[in-house]
């Protein structure tokens, strides 16, 4: 349920001066999207609705009209908050580690992208999404998510090249498809081609075989 700020921006005649009506929408918008990534990654677009969020987050259902102007404009904000994720668990700080190759950059890509994957219910559901609906809600998350993580390499990426003669693009694209595949593929079963991904000791074997792919084609 919201808290008591959002509750009071629902009560009429609170008296509230307007640098506090402001702070209590904030508030309410958060508590709005976080309802609806919940939604989506506990239950999908089968049973994602205006009332269902509403339900959630504990307020009226005139109010994700009012903030986000219906159901599109919502996914449109899951959206574009799909960059943040993006940003806030792929970090562009390289962590004390020195990116003086095109491999170094990849490797920690890779890893990072593993870790994050792994602890994200909702990523893990626009995934599934992608190989298996083609709508366009689907699309549009898939998108965001895909530019975020594109855009994240371009920063990073700088003045390093990969080797000459390797079709980057076409590499990465099959090591994250690795990935991505690997964490669906545990979420469901626990493990992947007879490889076991239960245990932090099977992750890290994971992590191992990750490097040395990436290391194998860049050095």
């Amino acid at each position: 349920m919201l808290n008591e700020a959002v509750i009071l921006e629902n009560t009429p005649g609170t008296g509230e001066g307007p640098e506090r009506r402001v702070r209590d929408r904030g508030a309410t918008e958060r508590a709005i999207l976080v309802a609806a990534k919940g939604l989506l990654a506990e239950e999908g677009f089968q049973n994602f609705g205006i009332n269902a969020v509403a339900r959630r987050a504990g307020c009226d259902k005139q109010l994700i009209y009012r903030y986000y102007g219906g159901l599109d404009g919502l996914v449109e904000a899951i959206g574009t908050d799909l960059g943040t994720w993006v940003k806030d668990r792929i970090p562009e700080d390289a962590g004390g580690m020195f990116l003086l190759t095109y491999g170094d950059l990849m490797e920690r890509l890779s890893l990072l992208l593993l870790d994050a994957l792994r602890n994200d219910p909702l990523m893990r559901r626009i995934l599934a999404w992608e190989i298996s609906e083609n709508t366009e809600q689907v699309r549009r998350l898939s998108e965001a998510r895909s530019k975020a993580l594109a855009l994240w390499l371009e920063r990073m990426r700088g003045s390093l090249a990969p080797p000459k003669g390797v079709d980057a693009a076409a590499v990465n694209a099959i090591v994250i498809a690795a990935i991505q595949h690997l964490v669906l593929a545990a979420a469901v079963g626990g493990q992947c081609a007879g490889l076991s991904l239960k245990m932090p000791k099977d992750w890290e074997k994971a992590a191992t075989a990750l490097k040395r792919i990436v290391r194998g084609v860049y050095g």
